[in-house]
């Protein structure tokens, strides 16, 4: 009898220490919001920090919200003459495994383009981000004063 408690005692341990530690990518995301903005204006934008928990990188693919005909991941930048410019993040967002990455104003941020909201400060809206490797994750965005 105690020969095969200490049996199966010893599986047990083996098992446990073959289980992948850490499961891969572990997304969460935190202070999301958006910028308030006239009904008349056609585009509105996302921010928020998105964090990589988990022991693989993922990579944020693209994103979609009710509230935009069309959403995509953009990044502002300064051109050589000094005036800004934004460009969209071609084959999506890296997340390192253990980091995070910041949306904020004048960097990296989610475009709405063809607003169907108003945007009105204290409105919320739903955003969906497909992640390479962790599938989709929504978010709730409020809309804030700039």
């Amino acid at each position: 009898m105690r020969k095969n408690l200490i049996i199966t005692f010893v599986i047990v341990l083996i098992a446990s220490a073959c289980q992948p530690q850490g499961g891969g990518p572990q997304i969460t995301v935190e202070d999301a919001w958006g910028r308030s903005a006239p009904a008349a204006a056609t585009m509105g934008a996302f921010y928020m920090t998105v964090k990589n928990d988990g022991n693989e990188a993922d990579r944020l693919m693209s994103v979609t919200s009710d509230a935009c005909g069309m959403a995509e991941i953009h990044e502002s930048y300064t051109m050589d003459n000094g005036s800004m410019g934004m460009r969209l993040v071609e084959g999506g967002l890296e997340l390192p495994a253990g980091g995070s990455v910041e949306l904020n104003v004048g960097g990296l941020h989610v475009m709405c383009m063809d607003k169907m909201a108003d945007f009105a400060v204290g409105d919320t809206y739903n955003l969906t981000l497909v992640f390479e490797k962790s599938g989709t994750v929504e978010v709730e965005v409020e809309i804030r004063e700039q």
